[in-house]
């Protein structure tokens, strides 16, 4: 697996971090850029790999063909978020015991299933992300705080899909929050969702991405503290 890792290399102390799951095509410029615009903040980020080799895929459809086999498995899942996991935290910049994760649609799959394992997370959030869990009795193991942001036409996370994760949510005693967006559809945070040509499935919202950022900032600023 090879990673993106974004700081500022002004800071010498150690600091909050953050990993950065893709969405299916791999790892890409929205978590480049993600990556990028958190160490501007003083994050230490970890855009993470999802294929090996940093692959990232132009079509959708090829990427699945490796995805789809994986999102079966939490098991799979679960290995490959704490690799990356392990890695963020013996870097010399990072605090391990302030580390958050978050995730694009499929990436926000691995951050929950990262938590649901029982990592030392302080946060984890999800973008757009499908909320049908593999495993649906282990939110007990979550540690950190979740924050859940998707939109209300996104059929990844309908609502009987976001009442079952919020009963699992409950059942586990877990600080956890959710906001959906109005009129907003899958991938909103994703400039590039456009050019799938789905429009009544996935869509760039600007307003809800910006929002949403926030959201996650004023949840870091929270669990992880300053950096």
């Amino acid at each position: 697996m090879t990673g993106w890792l974004a700081r500022d290399e002004e800071r010498s102390h150690r600091g909050p971090a953050v990993l950065i799951f893709p969405a299916a095509p791999g790892l890409g410029p929205q978590v480049r850029n993600a990556a990028e615009r958190l160490a501007a903040l003083g994050y230490v980020a970890l855009g993470c790999d999802l294929y090996g080799g940093a692959r990232f895929f132009d079509d959708v459809d090829e990427a699945l063909v490796l995805l789809n086999p994986l999102r079966r498995r939490a098991d799979g899942i679960r290995a490959r978020a704490g690799a990356a996991l392990a890695a963020l935290a013996a870097q010399p910049w990072v605090d391990p015991a302030r580390i958050a994760a978050i995730g694009y649609c499929f990436g926000g799959i691995m951050s929950l299933e990262l938590a649901r394992s029982g990592a030392a997370l302080g946060a984890v959030v999800g973008f757009h992300t499908p909320l049908r869990a593999v495993n649906p009795d282990d939110p007990i193991h979550i540690k950190g705080q979740v924050l859940i942001c998707t939109g209300s036409e996104d059929r990844e996370a309908n609502l009987q899909d976001r009442a079952a994760f919020e009963a699992e949510m409950r059942k586990g005693g877990v600080d956890w929050r959710m906001s959906v967006y109005g009129g907003v559809y899958h991938s909103f945070t994703n400039p590039d969702a456009d050019r799938y040509n789905k429009p009544d499935y996935a869509r760039y919202n600007p307003r809800a991405h910006e929002r949403s950022w926030q959201e996650m900032l004023t949840l870091f600023d929270e669990a992880l503290g300053p950096v």
